[in-house]
């Protein structure tokens, strides 16, 4: 069913969400049942659920199957009662959502994280009231990616004139631009979407490119986004002018023609996996076949038959190659590095039309199922990528978790290989997990021993009209060459030229690939400049990027807040402030596992500098940005009442 049809259809009869219920997560539809009755006795023995120690969604809480079915019919009794307006559905206190999500999940989630958690879960807006902007107030938006959007929902709803730059034919961002076959999330579906409107309608689990693609073009239709959008212009420049403490950017067009705009605020929105990184290999224009990088997927290529090539182990080739096996005659790849690859029993699991009918049937069943996975996927996870000085094996492990983990991955690996001991060295990493990006197993080791798929442990030296040559000199001959390289995310909003206050650009103030940001929002010397997804705010411990995103618009809402009610003209964050934070972020990336010298990663540069992840769980990176601090600032203009 298309999420138009579902949106469109009435609500089920009693039989059909009845018997829809059987395929419910019972822990999120416990604490459903409570949330909508306030009746807390069903926190209590004998309806709490068990912790699964295994990987799985534990849907049946670990309960007795009559238990299941009171929750079930009690759940159904609710929303019936809802539906006929004789029960109002109580709200819970932040206090009491930590306490719930803790009994869902039989573990320990502390109360700190109420008011964090009853944002996710939609009980709490993250939502700043602004003034009427005044006459000629603009913010400029770079980009029509899950940022971008996310901050021109909110600025549309606040009414504050704004418009995207959008240099694509469409929004989606990195979701429109990928699309080679396997594309898709490697986090649960229901925690890529935004917490004022989570998706009820993914059909996966763990979604792929074109529901993740799909769920971005409805959500600007939606919000009525789209009308202030310019498609198909990049922004090439854009300067600070001190004497009108405006923003003057230059757009190009497709067809080589200029715009020039004008805005208050700017706002990047480009996101770091932006612009694909494809190696300068000698003979690269002397193939004679088909070369293209993941990012820029030719649909044209018929594969069926072909020698392909893939250059590149990263999360995008643990997609691809399982996805490509039974097409392509025979598959190389080229492997650089070992990763590490976690199974997941949800990874290949569709999401049943059951499923999917309680979603969007149930009032807040589908915010307290995606609730657990927030999270099981987020801050649970944060202390075994922290280094323990004193464990013993720092060479293999940072910690006794991760060292339970790499034991548990080891065992995993080995018994995918159990049949192929010969692969075993080359795919065995002798670096602590996680100290690169957590990969999710589809199928690649299952792949990787078809006598049509071989693994080359060896650096790629260079492409001969018809194949590739490795490091030590061996030759494969192929007819289509696929880099799975990655992106140039150490070269922030590249190649956008921005120059701020004193001239300076962008570039020359951050040196190369080391790009920092307070919060990693804003920079000194350029004023009303706000990045989204910018240096250090992808969360290495896992989530979604759309959980520090959220907190970002926030807090950049605030300082457009400030600007319309101050009459200040700028806001520039102070020298100190931006170093203070800067040094407290080293500090504490120098105690995490990205720091690990036993591990290559492309979140550092070349001098072992963390730039792409940051060191903060989210409830820390929460409470840094949940208030905007004049006081971090210098504010340029004559101030008026900022009440």
């Amino acid at each position: 069913m298309s999420r138009t049809a579902a949106v469109e259809r009435g609500h089920a009869d009693v039989a059909e969400l009845r018997a829809a219920l059987r395929e419910a997560n019972v822990p999120s539809l416990l604490m459903t049942l409570v949330h909508l009755t306030g009746d807390r006795h069903w926190l209590e023995p004998p309806y709490r659920p068990t912790r699964s120690r295994g990987l799985d969604d534990n849907d049946s809480g670990g309960l007795p199957a009559e238990r299941q079915d009171e929750i079930r019919e009690a759940t159904l009794d609710a929303v019936l009662r809802v539906r006929a307006g004789e029960l109002t559905p109580s709200e819970p206190t932040p206090e009491e959502v930590a306490e719930m999500l803790a009994i869902a999940l039989d573990e320990a989630v502390p109360a700190e994280y109420g008011p964090l958690l009853a944002e996710e879960l939609g009980i709490r807006s993250r939502d700043v009231d602004l003034p009427p902007a005044p006459d000629g107030f603009h913010v400029l938006i770079v980009g029509a990616g899950i940022s971008g959007v996310c901050a021109a929902i909110k600025l549309k709803r606040a009414g504050v004139p704004f418009t995207i730059i959008e240099k694509n034919e469409t929004v989606g961002g990195t979701w429109l631009e990928n699309t080679y076959p396997g594309c898709g999330v490697d986090t649960p579906g229901h925690l890529y979407c935004f917490s004022f409107d989570p998706n009820t309608e993914w059909t996966r689990y763990f979604a792929k490119r074109d529901e993740v693609w799909e769920y971005l073009e409805h959500i600007v239709d939606k919000y009525d986004i789209r009308p202030h959008i310019r498609f198909r212009h990049e922004v090439v420049r854009a300067d600070f002018g001190s004497k009108t403490s405006r923003w003057h950017v230059v757009a190009r067009g497709e067809d080589g023609s200029e715009q020039q705009l004008t805005a208050t605020v700017l706002v990047p929105a480009v996101g770091m996996v932006n612009r694909p990184l494809v190696p300068d290999l000698p003979g690269i224009d002397m193939f004679a076949g088909p070369v293209m990088h993941t990012a820029q997927w030719d649909t044209s290529v018929d594969l069926r038959g072909k020698r392909v090539a893939v250059i590149g182990t990263g999360a995008s080739a643990m997609q691809l190659v399982p996805s490509i096996a039974d097409e392509a005659s025979r598959v190389v790849v080229f492997q650089r590095s070992k990763q590490w690859a976690v199974p997941h029993p949800n990874y290949q699991r569709p999401v049943s039309e059951a499923v999917r009918l309680v979603m969007r049937e149930i009032p807040v069943y589908a915010a307290w199922y995606r609730l657990r996975a927030f999270w099981n996927f987020s801050d649970r996870l944060h202390p075994q990528l922290q280094v323990d000085p004193s464990w013993p094996h720092q060479e293999r492990s940072v910690n006794a978790n991760n060292e339970s983990h790499r034991v548990f991955l080891t065992r995993y690996i080995k018994e995918q290989l159990a049949d192929r001991p010969d692969l075993v060295e080359a795919c065995l990493p002798d670096y602590p997990p996680y100290s690169k990006r957590p990969l999710i197993d589809n199928g690649w080791f299952a792949t990787i021993k078809r006598d049509d798929v071989e693994l080359v442990a060896d650096r790629v030296a260079r492409l001969r009209p018809n194949g590739v040559v490795t490091g030590r000199g061996e030759f494969h001959e192929v007819d289509v060459v696929v880099f799975a390289t990655g992106f140039r995310a150490l070269q922030f909003l590249w190649p956008m030229e921005i120059r701020g206050r004193s001239g300076k650009t962008l570039a020359e103030t951050w040196g190369d690939h080391d790009a920092r940001a307070h919060l990693g929002l804003t920079v000194p010397d350029f004023p009303n400049m706000f990045i989204l997804n910018g240096p250090n705010t992808n969360a290495g411990h896992g989530g979604s990027a759309v959980i520090a995103t959220e907190f970002q618009v926030r807090y950049f809402m605030q300082t457009v807040d400030h600007l319309i009610r101050s009459g200040h003209t700028a806001l520039d964050v102070r020298e100190d402030v931006f170093w203070k934070y800067n040094d407290e972020l080293d500090e504490a990336l120098e105690r995490s596992i990205w720091a690990h010298r036993g591990a290559t990663n492309w979140y550092r540069n070349e001098a072992g500098r963390v730039v792409i992840s940051s060191p903060w769980k989210y409830l820390d990176y929460w409470d840094r940005t949940l208030r905007f601090d004049l006081g971090d600032y210098r504010a340029d203009g004559q101030a008026g009442p900022t009440a």
